[in-house]
């Protein structure tokens, strides 16, 4: 009898206790719905954050699309000086880097023998001539032949000619510079014996202009003209403008590539000669493209895109996401390919901080999507 009691007794207190685990969670769940509509009650009076953008209007400009080619600088006129004559150097002038004007003496071998060898020749010569006069004067008076004078006449011309001989010997043997240019790498030192033909340094014209060889395709090459412009960079800098002044008429067979010449006008500042150069060149005729600064174009996993602003059915001002095709740079703007209309207005500055259907406040007035490409 007494054990029934404690079963009824144990009973009873489980259903109390899980009673009171009932209320409790019960408590806990009115509670906890009650917090969750006043936070939801408490988002909703506040206001939608709002992004501040510039915006800029896409505008339609022509586009000429290019393509790279590597090319090299060449002075207008460049030399590999060399000696013509033998001799020992008894003057050096070859500063490297140095710019020497027409006509500078560069490098001055012996010439004292050709020097004593001229005095004899130059008192020969005036001999002779004297001799040519006196006999002109006795054949005026019937006193001599003829023969005699012509004779006289050739030895004095023989005389000048030898004159002449050894002084172009002793030009030879003083190296002067024959244009302004600037002056390379040299290793000749007085009291050196040089061989005839002995490289001594090169001379790199100096001048307005330089030219630029560079290589393109042969389908490239077809639909270029004398006269159109190309774009220089020796690093990544501001681009060099370049004019074509010649197409190679001959296709190397093996690469099936043309070469072709621009020349960088007065006013530039070159790269040196020989130096490599990236050369950016039209290809084909301009089209219509859309422009848009750099800022407003955004790059992602999904590829690349612009942030759209329209109006929503409320009035806001919104920014919806438009995967489109980007080309390449021009000035601080960037070539739409595809994707995009001209006329329709994106987000420029601050378009990082954007979502899709994210509210947005312009800055500034929209402006027009940048400069003409090219």
């Amino acid at each position: 009898m007494s054990g029934e009691r404690r079963t009824r007794r144990g009973g009873s207190a489980s259903v109390v206790l899980l009673g009171t685990i009932l209320l409790i969670g019960a408590v806990l769940a009115a509670w906890k719905a009650s917090s969750l509509r006043a936070a939801e009650a408490a988002a909703a009076m506040q206001p939608e954050p709002m992004e501040s953008v510039t915006s800029a209007v896409a505008r339609s400009r022509p586009y000429r699309q290019t393509t790279t080619s590597i090319g090299t600088v060449l002075a207008l006129r460049s030399i590999t000086l060399r000696n013509e004559v033998p001799g020992t150097v008894r003057r050096v002038a070859l500063a490297p880097g140095r710019i020497v004007e027409p006509g500078a003496l560069l490098v001055a071998l012996d010439v004292s023998v050709e020097e004593a060898e001229l005095k004899a020749e130059e008192a020969q010569a005036a001999l002779a001539q004297t001799t040519l006069q006196r006999l002109q004067r006795l054949r005026e008076h019937d006193a001599t032949s003829q023969e005699e004078v012509d004779q006289a006449r050739a030895e004095r011309d023989v005389a000048l000619a030898q004159v002449a001989r050894t002084r172009a010997i002793i030009a030879r043997k003083t190296i002067r510079a024959p244009f302004r240019a600037r002056v390379g790498l040299a290793d000749v030192h007085e009291g050196q014996y040089l061989n005839e033909g002995t490289p001594l340094t090169t001379l790199q014209g100096v001048s307005d202009a330089v030219h630029v060889d560079f290589a393109v395709s042969q389908q490239v090459a077809e639909g270029l003209r004398v006269g159109e412009g190309v774009q220089v960079f020796a690093d990544d800098s501001t681009p060099i403008p370049a004019k074509i002044i010649a197409i190679d008429a001959r296709v190397d067979p093996t690469t099936r590539n043309a070469m072709v010449r621009a020349s960088i006008e007065a006013g530039a500042t070159a790269p040196p000669p020989g130096a490599s150069v990236r050369v950016v060149v039209p290809v084909g005729p301009a089209t219509p493209a859309v422009v848009v600064p750099a800022s407003a174009l955004r790059k992602g996993p999904a590829g690349d895109h612009v942030f759209v602003l329209a109006p929503d059915k409320g009035g806001k001002l919104r920014a919806h996401v438009r995967p489109v095709q980007s080309g390449p740079l021009v000035g601080d703007d960037v070539v739409i390919l595809g994707g995009l209309s001209a006329g329709e207005v994106v987000a420029a500055d601050g378009s990082f901080k954007l979502r899709d259907s994210a509210l947005v406040a312009v800055a500034s007035t929209p402006a027009a999507g940048g400069k003409e490409a090219r």
